[in-house]
């Protein structure tokens, strides 16, 4: 797992609106993060205010996100106006994403963190779950509080992550993975039962199974977002996985950082036993290793790989 990534989850019973809404305010910070308190408004989506890791304030901005599919925002941070080293993307995942024609309602809130080696501390590095995690559920109280709850709603879902470093032109992996005839290569628990074209293809699992996969490729603020979609059709069973492929020099707001991070995102039901399709995170992850052997070797790069799963500078 790559190690200057972070991701905190939760579901919230609110609305998909409700939830958007709220989290484009700055000011909401106020409410539920643990010392983000928000001081001097310097424009409509810029704040000056303290902050729970440092010892000085940091300026926030709020970027909202353009997707067909969903929506969501960017959280950014830095010790000066419009300067900005921090960057913490956030998706919006409504019930029915997962798991279509669900009755549930709700959405599931998905907050990705990035700390840079460069800049890392080790009270942000030790701290930096224990805070997020707390926040997230703050944030949840919060929002299910206003939608008249009085306990927190347990959802159907949770969600779990693999995320890897991959060292090639993140051109080099968005191309590769927008072409589902690739699949056949990286992915090891499907094979091809057909024609299979870019974005859409019938395949059988490990036991057999029948497997109609579709791709969708969508570029969001300056990263991609690449969907899969595992529909098993004599079941009705959906799998979905989106990934989140983000330039390590945006992740980690160094222009010299190369590469970029592949983050899975994956949904599981609470206390179930999944009859189909991948079983376990470790399947993700399994594939995250060969996306990221061949799509650096693709670039060139045969070194990387042996240096592990996280991003490092490497010595000048």
């Amino acid at each position: 797992m790559e190690k200057n990534t972070f991701a905190t989850s939760a579901y919230i019973a609110n609305s998909l609106e409700n939830t958007y809404e709220y989290l484009c305010s700055l000011k909401n910070l106020d409410e539920w993060t643990l010392y983000s308190r928000m001081a001097e408004q310097m424009d409509e989506d810029t704040w000056r205010g303290s902050a729970s890791g440092y010892h000085r304030d940091l300026y926030y901005h709020v970027k909202k996100l353009q997707h067909s599919q969903l929506q969501g925002i960017e959280w950014h941070c830095g010790l000066e106006y419009q300067k900005y080293f921090q960057v913490y993307p956030v998706l919006l995942f409504p019930s029915d994403y997962i798991e279509p024609g669900t009755d549930e309602k709700g959405v599931y809130f998905h907050w990705l963190s990035f700390v840079d080696p460069k800049r890392q501390t080790q009270m942000i590095m030790q701290g930096i779950h224990t805070v997020h995690t707390s926040e997230c559920r703050s944030l949840k109280a919060n929002l299910e509080r206003k939608a008249g709850l009085t306990s927190a709603e347990k959802g159907r879902y949770f969600i779990d992550t693999d995320t890897i470093y991959v060292d090639a032109p993140i051109e080099v992996g968005v191309a590769y993975l927008s072409d589902l005839r690739n699949m056949n290569d990286w992915a090891h628990l499907v094979r091809p039962d057909g024609e299979i074209s870019a974005s859409s293809g019938e395949y059988r699992d490990e036991y057999g199974h029948k497997v109609k996969v579709s791709l969708r490729v969508e570029p969001v603020s300056k990263w991609y977002l690449v969907e899969h979609e595992f529909f098993y059709p004599e079941q009705g069973f959906y799998q979905r996985c989106p990934s989140m492929l983000i330039p390590a020099s945006y992740a980690f707001g160094d222009p010299e950082a190369p590469g970029f991070i592949l983050h899975r995102i994956t949904f599981w039901k609470h206390g179930e036993q999944l009859p189909l399709g991948k079983l376990q995170i470790e399947d993700f992850g399994a594939e995250n290793m060969n996306i990221k052997r061949l799509t650096e070797a693709k670039a060139g790069n045969l070194q990387s790989f042996d240096r592990g799963q996280s991003y490092a500078p490497l010595a000048k």
